[in-house]
């Protein structure tokens, strides 16, 4: 009985795996040959309101409002507010020195967190399209160019452009972190392809500023602003023309802060908007939902139990025994990989696993917060900022 239920176990979990990590892309894929739903591009250029979201980015800011003041769009149509979220640094003392260039600073009465401080500056903006970025994130000139023309379909409520992470020490959380947004960017151009983003990069999406919908503190807009313009009848698509350019993260500690954070929000979000994940009510944006977040989420739990079954098997089955000393090896590149991150040694080969593991134990814990009823509203600067210059380099490759 124990060696049926954990061959039952194994089979199921190592399908749902399968398909979460393989099956849903080959899925998009086919989807996307027959059922394409192109953006009808067109001329368009509305007034823009570029929101800086800040706190405590006095390294920073300075150059990210020369990158800004630099895109190539008429001036007497380009706002540019910063957001600052009760500072306690030189932030709002550097924003308010490009005064005379156009540049609005907002500062928080009280710190309620990134969502809060964007809801605020979008009633003050003046802008058809609200631009929303970070002030680690730089730009290319033609970033406006290249955006505003999905917006001339009026299907549209949400662009969002390409990021492009560079690092520039070869560390392997950074190789880690671009080999898994590069599997993200490949998930993006699809579900746009086809329907709808089902989340931007929160350092580069614009919104009709007709469609935006103010959201609670602790949400985690880049994520649910999709939810939201499809819950308008309206899509959220990706333009990959639309660059912008940031450092990742060099240490695991900072990756996995963030990534706990995001991944909290995130799933508090699925929670609130429950609904969605009902294909009846949302067509396939219920399966895309469901396929590239919940069962992404979930993945932990596959992999254990693919782990503990294979155990269980192992001395019954030369199948299930190559299973779980592959994943045993899997695992122990992994710890590896730790080791040589603590020891300053980078290795592109264990770079994969590390992350991998990384990044699913960055979902236990959100689980775990998420469970107790912690929420994020409020953050700390965690991704560390980079020389433009440097940044173009490194994104060209």
């Amino acid at each position: 009985m124990l060696y049926a239920v954990a061959s039952v176990l194994f089979w199921t979990s190592a399908a749902a795996l399968f398909y979460t990590y393989v099956g849903y892309p080959l899925l998009l894929w086919v989807m996307g040959r027959w059922r394409a739903r192109p953006v009808r591009k067109g001329v368009y250029e509305p007034t823009v309101s570029v929101i800086i979201t800040a706190y405590n980015e006095e390294r920073d800011l300075a150059a990210k409002l020369e990158n800004t003041l630099a895109i190539d769009y008429p001036k007497e149509k380009l706002e540019i507010i910063v957001a600052s979220d009760c500072s306690t640094d030189r932030t709002d003392d550097i924003a308010r020195s490009f005064a005379p260039q156009g540049v609005r600073l907002h500062r928080q009465a009280e710190r309620l967190g990134k969502t809060a401080a964007q809801n605020a500056a979008v009633e003050l903006a003046r802008g058809e399209i609200i631009l929303f970025s970070d002030a680690t994130t730089l730009y290319e000139p033609d970033v406006l160019h290249k955006m505003l023309p999905n917006f001339a379909d009026p299907s549209v409520g949400c662009v969002a452009g390409r990021l492009i992470y560079i690092d520039p020490t070869q560390s392997s959380v950074g190789h880690g972190a671009r080999s898994y947004w590069s599997y993200e960017t490949f998930l993006k151009e699809r579900e746009s392809a086809i329907l709808s983003l089902i989340g931007c990069s929160g350092c580069l999406y614009a919104v009709r500023r007709s469609a935006y919908v103010p959201l609670y503190p602790e949400a985690c807009s880049d994520f649910i602003i999709a939810t939201k313009m499809v819950e308008q009848g309206l899509r959220a698509v990706y333009e990959p023309e639309a660059v912008a350019i940031e450092e990742t993260n060099k240490r695991s500690d900072r990756e996995f802060r963030m990534r706990v954070r995001v991944i909290t929000q995130t799933i508090s979000d699925l929670w609130h908007h429950r609904a969605m994940l009902n294909p009846r009510r949302s067509g396939f944006y219920a399966i895309e939902l469901l396929s590239h977040k919940v069962l992404r989420y979930l993945a932990p739990a596959f992999l254990f139990s693919i782990l503990v079954a294979s155990a269980v098997l192992a001395p019954r089955s030369s199948l299930y025994f190559a299973a779980f000393v592959g994943q045993s090896l899997f695992y122990l590149a992994a710890v590896v990989g730790f080791v040589c991150e603590r020891a300053g040694w980078h290795n592109r080969l264990i770079a994969l696993p590390y992350y991998f593991v990384l990044a699913n134990a960055a979902v236990v814990a959100a689980f775990v917060k998420f469970l107790r009823g912690e929420r994020y509203a409020r953050w700390e600067p965690i991704r560390e900022g980079g020389d433009f210059a440097l940044a173009r380099k490194g994104g060209e490759g």
